[in-house]
């Protein structure tokens, strides 16, 4: 089981990843969306939404460099190991907590309006339950290992696992002593990059590159003495107040 979880399970993973990204684009590019609700309620919307998304972004900010930058290169910036534990505790507990509240925020406005529940998904609800199950027990993980002075150092464990994916080595012995809840986190995050492909996360993958290749939108004035003094068509007199 232990070669299962952390030698086989994250190859299984990322091929699932990978593959139905370019099944998703293959076979259902116009479901490639976040499907959007805001049409039908977009007050409480408008709060949820960059309170999530800020959320999410500062916990993935941290997962990288928590897992992909070692301690020799915070050490040679003069980070002490004690600063960068504060900045990991209190930082991610605060990005995991306003994620968490702009997810609940999320569900709440889908339980509560209609025609946004009436919209909703199987899927949705599956994703939602997913996603916050995996940033709760990050934070309980964190909690559970961790005080003001010290806590479980996964940059000497965790982190070295991580990197040694990519070289197609991975050290699944470095596990032996992870504590169970971080062991818990990292499967339900394994769930959840498996989900992304098959869900409405899918849209994290997108990005508005043509903007920049696109040909520049000409707005035309009407202004009559633009138009060389002739006289506007028939509706499209100028309004004077």
């Amino acid at each position: 089981m232990n070669t299962f979880l952390w030698g086989v399970l994250p190859y299984a993973v990322f091929v699932l990843l990978v593959s139905g990204l370019i099944w998703r684009h293959r076979y259902d590019k116009f479901g490639w969306t976040t499907r959007s609700s805001e049409v039908y309620e977009s007050r409480l919307l408008n709060i949820a939404s960059p309170m999530f998304h800020y959320g999410i972004l500062f916990v993935l900010v941290g997962h990288l460099m928590g897992l992909f930058v070692p301690a020799s290169w915070t050490d040679a910036v003069g980070m002490s190991e004690h600063t960068y534990h504060l900045l990991s505790l209190f930082g991610g507990c605060a990005a995991g907590l306003l994620a968490v509240a702009g997810i609940l925020m999320l569900i709440y406005r889908r339980r509560t309006n209609a025609a946004v529940l009436r919209a909703t998904t199987r899927n949705d609800k599956l994703m939602y339950v997913v996603l916050l199950a995996a940033i709760v027990m990050g934070m309980t993980a964190k909690l559970m290992h961790s005080d003001i002075h010290s806590g479980y150092d996964y940059r000497t464990t965790i982190a070295p696992w991580a990197r040694s994916l990519f070289t197609l080595h991975p050290k699944t012995g470095l596990w032996a002593g992870v504590p169970l809840a971080y062991r818990i986190h990292a499967v339900i995050g394994m769930a959840l990059f498996a989900l992304i492909p098959f869900s409405r996360l899918v849209h994290m993958f997108s990005a508005p590159l043509q903007y920049f290749f696109r040909p520049y939108v000409v707005y035309r004035s009407r202004d009559p003495e633009q138009l060389g003094g002739r006289a506007p068509r028939r509706g499209w007199e100028r309004v004077d107040y």
